[in-house]
């Protein structure tokens, strides 16, 4: 099974996914940047765009997503943001064609919130997340991305826990004290700072 978790920039898509990760024995996290930036160093700084309208990336993605999907046994989650309905298609409607078992979800939140957790990953006003988090939340609203989850009033943990019940997968029980969680959560956070 594959899960896709979508939604603006600040959702917690990653926070959610290695969350997930953590309690569901067997899953991998594949997340599709990587692939992106690494289309981005090969192209000389006045090429680099945006890496999702990149016709190689986003067959790119499909075929180690269907790869995965063929040879591995256990749950893939995939952080991604992708809010063009026809990448989406590409990508995530060519697995479903090909009867693979996945599943999408949008993490929704208020405009104040995401500019509050932006802000909070040291990302300002000026910054892509921010400059990108009206028309993501537009885009996202739309039928191709639903179902939708509004996480505004929700922790990580209950956002996953929500996502496992919705897809019929049984998560291992939240261990661990809150100390314990917010470093959890500021290691994730490290671990995905990027410098490109």
């Amino acid at each position: 099974m594959l899960i896709w978790i979508n939604g603006a920039f600040g959702a917690g898509k990653t926070q959610t996914a290695f969350e997930l990760h953590r309690r569901l024995p067997g899953s991998f996290v594949c997340d599709p940047e990587h692939l992106g930036f690494g289309l981005h160093r090969m192209l000389p700084r006045g090429w680099r765009g945006d890496f999702q309208d990149i016709a190689a990336w986003r067959q790119g993605v499909h075929e180690v997503l269907d790869s995965l999907l063929r040879g591995f046994d256990g749950t893939i989650l995939v952080p991604m943001t992708v809010v063009v309905p026809k990448y989406h298609r590409e990508m995530f409607g060519r697995l479903q064609e090909s009867g693979h078992d996945v599943w999408h979800i949008s993490l929704m939140a208020s405009p104040q919130t995401l500019m509050r957790r932006i802000r909070g990953r040291g990302e300002g006003r000026n910054s892509f997340a921010a400059r990108r988090l009206e028309p993501c939340l537009a885009a996202l609203r739309q039928p191709d991305f639903a179902a939708h989850l509004e996480t505004d009033d929700l922790s990580v943990a209950s956002v996953a826990e929500t996502i496992a019940d919705e897809a019929g997968l049984h998560l291992a029980p939240d261990s661990g004290s809150a100390l314990t969680r917010r470093a959890r959560r500021w290691w994730t956070t490290l671990r995905h700072i990027r410098f490109d």
